[in-house]
């Protein structure tokens, strides 16, 4: 069924439903029954048990009547998804006309229409196959546009760190419910905005591009928290979206804090508890948190599953 979706480009015949949790403007949905299928298997003792695993499923992006990309994505948002790829492979410009974003859930395609004639073929013959899980990938030259980037000198305060990490650690999401999947939260001050979720990393910045596009929200005072590694494909996309600040629970590529250095972009990892590391953009710390009143992560709120971290 082709649905035309409800975004700020115009009403069609149904919407994509948004959650809305405590004070996320968009928040994860573990519950949601096309996300997850129950699965039964025999656990370490031979005994039967049955878990719920992480659907994936193919989505091929359109620009008008071209065909761009086929990305593996659990299927939620598909709009967003597809004007932030497009929007972070500079397919979309900051000031597009995007007449309208239409999805077919039988076919499991979603076309996005602008009012601009695009033609995309150089970059288009020219593609890189990144690290990020369900295989990312990137056309043209990857650093292509970071030379123009100029990140504003924003100030991070610790203290919202600590705060942004122990909400979003605490937030019902599939990446606590099943695993096998990666999360990255659009946050400002201590308040996390908008958590999106996918089996790719590249797939939830993506997601969160796209919101960002299509509500014109502004980056210069916005962190990106991710659960995944912090990679050359994670820092470009960052940077290039006109965010400042990339924290991650997880650890980093050698290129991707090379990258970060060049662009002026801070860059924080290993967010566990009290501890962090940063490796580039330290400027922007505001050490104002007492480190000793922070209490250690509780275990429960660890990823369950497995999922390339």
């Amino acid at each position: 069924m082709l649905f035309s979706i409800a975004t700020r480009f115009g009403r069609g015949k149904q919407s994509v439903t948004r959650l809305d949790v405590g004070e996320y403007i968009i928040a994860p949905d573990p519950g949601a029954a096309r996300l997850t299928r129950a699965v039964t298997g025999t656990d370490h003792l031979g005994q039967p048990t049955d878990i719920r695993v992480v659907e994936e499923r193919p989505l091929t992006i359109f620009l008008n009547s071209r065909e761009i990309v086929t990305a593996m994505t659990i299927g939620d948002y598909p709009d967003y998804l597809a004007l932030g790829f497009l929007r972070n492979q500079g397919m979309l410009g900051p000031e597009e006309e995007v007449t309208g974003v239409d999805f077919d859930d039988e076919l499991d395609t979603v076309v996005v229409r602008t009012v601009r004639e695009t033609s995309f073929e150089d970059k288009l013959s020219r593609k890189t196959r990144t690290s990020g899980c369900a295989v990312g990938t990137v056309f043209g030259d990857m650093m292509e546009g970071l030379d123009r980037v100029k990140l504003p000198a924003t100030r991070v305060k610790t203290s919202e760190l600590y705060a942004l990490a122990h909400k979003i650690n605490r937030t019902p999401s599939l990446y606590l419910e099943a695993g096998a999947i990666h999360g990255t939260v659009l946050c400002q001050g201590d308040r996390p905005l908008v958590y999106m979720e996918d089996v790719g990393r590249h797939n939830a910045v993506d997601k969160i591009a796209g919101w960002m596009f299509s509500e014109r929200v502004a980056a210069g005072d916005k962190l990106l928290y991710t659960t995944g590694r912090l990679t050359s494909e994670m820092v470009i996309k960052t940077a290039l979206m006109g965010i400042p600040v990339l924290a991650s629970r997880s650890g980093f590529t050698a290129w991707g804090v090379e990258i970060a250095r060049q662009v002026g972009l801070t860059l924080i990892g290993r967010m566990r508890g009290q501890r962090f590391v940063c490796l580039s953009g330290e400027e922007r710390l505001v050490r104002d948190a007492d480190v000793a009143a922070v209490p250690e992560e509780d275990g429960r709120y660890r990823r369950k599953g497995a999922g390339g971290a």
